[in-house]
């Protein structure tokens, strides 16, 4: 269950962590190659982000791609070390708040330790930088904020299509 509700938030961590850029252009009307690809009439039509396909799901916003992106240029601003990210994203999973767990306190203890953890390794690496840590945890509230829906449409959509990654998850760690 946690890895079923953090997997969006653990994979924009780790573009971030890997320096990952993605750029997006809008189009007001498709090319023609779009056009033949995606069964659209030949008509002027709303417009679409490059390498997505029309299709039942929404498109996705350009302030949604904009909040990822500001995540991602927060992170680089700061230059977060790999034990931070490590320690990031160990606040990302073990997140008390998905519901049905059954070990909620034990969950709530591991949260704690990898906050604990991050703030006693920026005192110890960052003793000149008081601030580190609430930069930290400020990029951390920007990461809850992205959707995953927006993260599925935007990195999965264009390469896979609409698909539920939660039952993809549940494919790869189960074998259902």
């Amino acid at each position: 269950m946690l890895i079923r509700s953090g997997w969006a938030p653990l994979l924009v961590l780790g573009l971030a962590q890997d320096r990952v850029d993605f750029e997006t252009t809008e189009t007001v009307e498709p090319s023609m190659l779009q056009r033949i690809l995606t069964g659209l009439p030949d008509r002027q039509s709303e417009p679409v982000l490059a390498g997505q396909s029309r299709g039942a799901a929404p498109g996705v916003s350009i302030a949604d791609i904009e909040a990822i992106k500001a995540f991602l240029k927060k992170c680089w601003s700061v230059d977060i070390s790999t034990k931070e990210y490590a320690y990031l994203k160990g606040a990302v999973l073990f997140n008390p708040d998905v519901e049905g767990l059954r070990c909620l306190h034990y969950i709530q203890s591991l949260r704690r330790e990898a906050h604990q953890a991050l703030n006693e390794h920026v005192r110890l690496i960052h003793r000149e930088d008081t601030t580190r840590f609430a930069k930290l945890l400020i990029a951390l509230s920007m990461l809850r904020t992205i959707s995953p829906l927006v993260v599925a449409q935007l990195f999965f959509r264009p390469v896979i299509g609409s698909v539920n990654i939660e039952d993809v998850l549940l494919e790869m760690f189960y074998g259902k």
